[in-house]
């Protein structure tokens, strides 16, 4: 058929919704390596200032990971830390997801490689390379509805980057902006009206964000070495204006999924791209800073682990507390963004399933009053 007459192409549509059975948090951690690399370590080596990082993403340090340490030994620390958090042994879990783009090597799998270090040996291994920095979400997305089947009970969600590996040390583009970490939480159901209560997901491909050669478009190559392509390439002004424009509205589109205000929300933990893009976020939005966390002046852009830390620190700091609500919101190269409203309930899991299925029950009796109404309309009719 003729180009002329093909039907326009669709716009992808946005996702959003809640769970039928509730899915929250049980445990989180983190891994931070104890490298730290300050702006003036930088400076040295690039065409910058410490004035200029600080005024630019409010950066002032960030954390790499040493010479043979790996992503995969922080995907580890870190998921031991939420397992001993949610008092689940590694043993029981059902799922062990890891988004990350700067795994160890190509193959084998990284989640693979994690869930036989920690001895998840039951466990399906799972990996989300390409979510970006919104790996975070997104992983917590796919476990909540993993858990919607009632023979699973306990998933492993992590994010980590090791960007300190793919960030080329001549282009302060990049370079001043990432740093190494690795944050997990476990999620397992919880009482009814607590957990996810809402997600909202979309994307729109862009390449403003992408390592342009490594894979089949431009096999490695001593070309491709030479060109410096195998590098993390980034339009930060692109970044800048698809990141404030499409959080906060992400924000707005999953709390009224969820039924709550803007105002409603005790903690926004966002993706960390820079403090200037939450410092906007939050402004748009027309909350006060203090109710953000931000680990970005401390630790750079960590990628899919950003989340995990701003809810362990969140959790550790005594910002959240059983009853609040959080709204975790985050944009990834690609570009894909997405946020999670969540009501925090501390003993998610444990005796939790009682209530999940209860609430199973009753959303099945309901659905069953639903179809017998349905049929004597038809057979009225």
């Amino acid at each position: 058929m003729n180009d002329t007459h093909r039907p326009p192409a669709q716009a992808s549509a946005p996702f959003r919704g809640g769970l039928g059975l509730p899915v929250g948090i049980a445990g989180t951690g983190v891994h931070i390596p104890d490298q730290v690399v300050t702006n003036a370590d930088l400076v040295a080596h690039l065409d910058t200032s410490d004035a200029w990082i600080r005024e630019r993403t409010g950066i002032r340090e960030r954390r790499f990971l040493r010479q043979g340490e790996t992503t995969s030994d922080m995907c580890v620390a870190a998921a031991e830390a939420a397992l001993a958090d949610a008092g689940v042994g590694a043993a029981a879990l059902d799922a062990v997801i890891v988004s990350t783009f700067t795994h160890d090597q190509p193959l084998p799998s990284t989640a693979l490689m994690v869930k036989d270090r920690i001895g998840a040996h039951r466990a399906i291994p799972l990996d989300l390379n390409q979510a970006a920095c919104a790996g975070g979400v997104y992983g917590m997305w796919l476990a909540a509805h993993l858990l919607q089947n009632m023979e699973l009970d306990s998933v492993l969600v992590i994010g980590a980057e090791a960007l300190s590996r793919c960030t080329d040390p001549q282009d302060r583009a990049t370079r001043v902006f990432f740093g190494d970490a690795a944050g997990a939480v476990v999620l397992r159901r919880t009482r009814p009206g607590h957990g996810i209560l809402a997600w909202h997901a979309d994307s729109r491909l862009s390449h403003a964000v992408e390592i342009p050669a490594g894979g089949s478009r431009r096999p490695a190559s001593a070309e491709t070495v030479a060109d410096r392509a195998h590098f993390l390439k980034m339009d930060g002004r692109v970044v800048w204006k698809e990141a404030t424009e499409h959080l906060p509205a992400s924000v707005e589109e999953v709390v009224a999924a969820a039924g709550v205000r803007v105002a409603d929300v005790d903690r926004f933990v966002f993706h960390q791209a820079n403090l200037n893009i939450v410092r906007e976020a939050m402004l748009a939005l027309g909350q006060p800073m203090d109710k953000a966390a931000v680990s970005v002046d401390r630790l750079g852009n960590t990628g899919a682990a950003t989340v995990f830390v701003g809810l362990h620190e969140s959790l550790a700091q005594g910002r959240v507390r059983s009853g609040d609500l959080v709204v975790v919101s985050a944009i990834g190269a690609g570009f894909l963004w997405g946020s999670l409203c969540i009501r925090h309930w501390a003993g998610a899991g444990a005796s939790a399933d009682e209530g999940a299925e209860a609430s199973a029950e009753a959303g099945a009796e309901a659905s069953a009053e639903a179809g017998a109404a349905d049929g004597a309309s038809g057979a009225e009719g």
